[in-house]
């Protein structure tokens, strides 16, 4: 089973790379997955980032986990692609994980994911959430979604998906070899 980290032009490098390194450390086949139709795609400081495979390579039947980093446009960018779209919408009927960071809870939000939930967006955006609770944790998990607040907050929203997935033990152990919670 594989977790896919969408990637649209725009995306937050930092929020996208740091889940794809924690969980690939925590033993999680993270997979990148363009939605440009190029398997290069630019983030939004102009970096440019080789995905694993294209949208429509991906199998959604194997995949346990929807991942959407944040970053502008990015995050407006994943809300409008509309095969995307139909798997966000698949995944929330099934209760199956949808995760999204900074500016993309938009996405889960416009597609009604988000609708009784608690959720976490980047400060100033509380207004894209379309009928959840906004949350102001770092990190917030309601039911089969987790939200995080934005880049600063990446490791510590990438480690609560390795967690999710794999177990506090593994977390513990992948945040001990980052030296995360050394202080």
């Amino acid at each position: 089973m594989a977790v896919y980290v969408h990637l649209a032009t725009g995306f937050e490098e930092v929020e996208a790379l740091s889940c794809v390194d924690v969980l690939r450390r925590a033993g999680v086949d993270a997979k990148m997955v363009s939605v440009t139709g190029d398997i290069m795609v630019s983030g939004a400081h102009d970096i440019d980032i080789r995905a694993d495979l294209l949208f429509e390579e991906a199998d959604y039947d194997s995949c346990e986990m929807i991942v959407l980093p944040g970053g502008m446009p990015g995050a407006t960018n994943l809300r409008d692609h509309a095969g995307l779209t139909e798997q966000i919408k698949k995944f929330s009927a099934e209760g199956k994980r949808l995760a999204a960071i900074c500016a993309a809870p938009l996405a889960l939000a416009a597609h009604g994911v988000l609708e009784g939930r608690a959720a976490t967006i980047y400060p100033g955006m509380e207004a894209h959430l379309l009928g959840a609770k906004a949350s102001h944790a770092n990190v917030t998990r309601d039911g089969n979604v987790i939200t995080g607040m934005g880049p600063a907050i990446a490791m510590e929203f990438a480690l609560a998906l390795a967690e999710e997935l794999k177990g506090k033990e593994v977390r513990e152990q992948v945040a001990s070899g980052l030296l995360f919670d050394r202080r």
